[in-house]
């Protein structure tokens, strides 16, 4: 297997050339967790892998409860199934509290405060109640606990990690919290081990092919604690040995003769470039600053042609339509840039649009455009 052959099997596995998925919960469910840092990019990751589906009908699924918005990995917001929340954030969280704990002691956050918060929070939140991230705010300065310096922060997302709060529906455009047990009532426990073999072969399943390295870099989770869940699930998974590596992946992959030319307009921080600890079977090491400038954390939308990383865009969006600019890494990419075309239409169609495509005369002056990345 080549790098090339292995990224046209990803964007098979991960549901963007099949999409046999209709409804979100079940591709975000099949994926284990997709991240959502952004939630409008987070939206068209969920809906560029479903068949027919628009941004509506994912915010829908959020306010119907089907898939929950928190932080169940590597401390970083992610979509997860509502039926795979509560036993996700158990195996996962513990050890990101753990290592949180220096800067608890920074933010002078020690128990007493935040079994306070937790306390407010109930009480606040009971019955089904809401409250924007400001109202949340509120309610902590109130009872003269001070959310300066990102402690306010630091409590919503170290309560949700110990299942207590979660994002409940927007709120006009600004999201809310509430309580996961009314949000989400807990379904049937998991043990452990369960768990771990579970979320082991969701992500070779999903993401394949990919390392060892790759699942505990996805999974915030020590190496040896990887290790473990795939040896739970190896027998039902193939592998492949590319220059002394080894790759696990699902057992049945789809011929890549039946596989056409494709081309894709990802969001920044989708699944595809994210959740993989070695990018280079997708993205060429010179050009990963433009995807992550100054490797800071952020990734760009990027324009993606069988697989391969070939530049980024931008939207802006007017009141009747959506312009979306794409600047290419090289020539070659960019005379293949109106390809990408059908690509964009898609993306109008799931935000209820019509588009304007554009093509950047090159990488410095796209990045020079008043576009916000999606």
């Amino acid at each position: 297997m080549t790098l090339s052959e292995m990224a046209r099997y990803r964007l098979a596995n991960q549901q963007m050339v099949t999409g046999r998925c209709s409804k979100p919960a079940e591709i975000v469910g099949f994926l284990g967790a997709m991240q959502a840092q952004d939630y409008t990019g987070a939206l068209w990751s969920i809906g560029l892998r479903l068949k027919n589906g628009t941004e509506a009908g994912i915010k829908k699924a959020i306010s119907e409860r089907t898939i929950v918005r928190t932080w169940p990995m590597r401390g970083t917001l992610h979509f997860v199934a509502a039926a795979d929340v509560h036993w996700m954030l158990k195996l996962l969280t513990p050890r990101i509290i753990a290592g949180s704990a220096r800067r608890s002691r920074e933010l002078e956050l020690d128990g007493a405060i935040l079994a306070r918060c937790r306390n407010l929070f109930v009480r606040a939140l009971e019955g089904g109640r809401q409250l924007a991230r400001d109202e949340m705010y509120a309610l902590l300065d109130g009872a003269k606990i001070s959310t300066a310096q990102q402690r306010g922060y630091h409590i919503l997302w170290r309560l949700a990690q110990e299942r207590v709060i979660c994002f409940g529906s927007h709120s006009a455009k600004q999201p809310t919290f509430t309580l996961l047990d009314e949000w989400v009532p807990e379904g049937r426990p998991r043990e452990p081990e369960e768990a771990l073999a579970e979320l082991a072969l969701r992500y070779f399943t999903s993401h394949g092919p990919a390392t060892i390295h790759d699942f505990a870099w996805w999974s915030g989770q020590k190496i040896s604690d990887a290790r473990a869940g795939l040896e739970l699930v190896s027998a039902q998974l193939a592998s492949a040995t590319i220059d002394g590596v080894v790759y696990w992946m699902p057992a049945n992959l789809a011929p890549l003769s039946e596989m056409l030319t494709t081309h894709h307009l990802l969001p920044g921080f989708d699944e595809y470039l994210i959740s993989y600890k070695d990018r280079r079977a997708s993205l060429h090491p010179f050009h990963s600053g433009k995807v992550n400038p100054g490797s800071n954390g952020v990734f760009m939308p990027t324009t993606v042609k069988n697989g391969w990383v070939t530049g980024t865009w931008k939207r802006v969006l007017k009141k009747e339509r959506v312009i979306i600019t794409t600047s290419h890494f090289d020539q070659a990419d960019r005379s293949d840039a109106k390809e990408f075309a059908g690509s964009a239409e898609n993306y109008g169609t799931f935000i209820g649009l019509p588009v304007e495509l554009r093509i950047a005369d090159n990488y410095a002056a796209a990045v020079l455009t008043d576009g916000q990345p999606i």
